[in-house]
C-alpha cells in the first residue's frame, strides 16, 4: 500500500495486512487432526465471505474431510510462497471451526461462497454439492486471527519473528 505522499509508505493496520494476504492469495493450508492425533496439512483453494467464513470444495472421502468430521477444530495458514523472505513476507494464521455445510444451508452458503468468484474459478451450484454428487462444500468459521510479524519489521518488530493477534 502506498501513501498519498510519494516515497512515504502508509502504515498498514494489522487487520488491513490480514485482509490483503487473504485477498491476494488463492490457497490456504488447512491443518486438521488425524484419528491418532497427528497433524495433517492440506492445501485447498478457498473463497471467503467477509473474512469470517472460508469455503472450499472437497470430497467427503478425502482424509482432511474425514478429519474435519471427527474433529472440527482446525488451523489455517495463508501466505504467498512465491515471495523471497524479507520485507514482502506476510502470513495470516486462522484458528477456526470447520464442517461440511449441511444440505439445508447450501443455497445460502453457495451464494456466500461464490459471491465473488476469483479468476479461473467457476461457481458451483447446489445440485453439484449435494445428493449423489462426489463433492461437498466445507466452511471454516474463524475464531482467531494472527499475522506474522518479521523481527526486523520497522514498526512492530522485536528482533524475533512472532505472531500478532488481530481483531477477527
Amino acid at each position: 500500500m502506498t501513501s498519498p505522499l510519494p516515497g512515504r509508505p502508509t502504515r498498514m493496520e494489522p487487520t488491513d495486512i490480514a485482509h490483503r494476504v487473504i485477498d491476494d492469495n488463492h490457497f490456504m493450508v488447512l491443518g486438521t487432526s488425524q484419528p491418532d492425533g497427528t497433524p495433517r496439512v492440506s492445501p485447498v483453494f478457498y473463497n471467503h465471505a467477509g473474512y469470517r467464513d472460508f469455503y472450499w470444495i472437497s470430497s467427503p472421502h478425502a482424509q482432511h474431510s474425514r478429519n474435519v468430521a471427527a474433529q472440527p477444530r482446525v488451523e489455517i495458514v495463508i501466505y504467498n510462497s512465491q515471495v523471497d523472505p524479507g520485507p514482502g513476507t506476510a502470513a495470516v494464521y486462522l484458528g477456526a471451526t470447520a464442517a461440511q455445510v449441511p444440505d439445508a444451508e447450501l443455497p445460502t452458503a453457495v451464494g456466500a461462497a461464490f459471491s465473488s468468484v476469483r479468476s479461473g474459478v467457476r461457481p458451483y451450484g447446489v445440485e453439484e454439492l449435494s445428493g449423489d454428487a462426489e463433492l461437498r462444500l466445507y466452511r471454516a468459521t474463524v475464531r482467531s486471527v494472527e499475522i506474522h510479524v518479521r523481527g526486523s519489521d520497522p514498526e512492530r518488530g522485536t528482533g524475533i519473528d512472532r505472531r500478532l493477534a488481530v481483531e477477527a
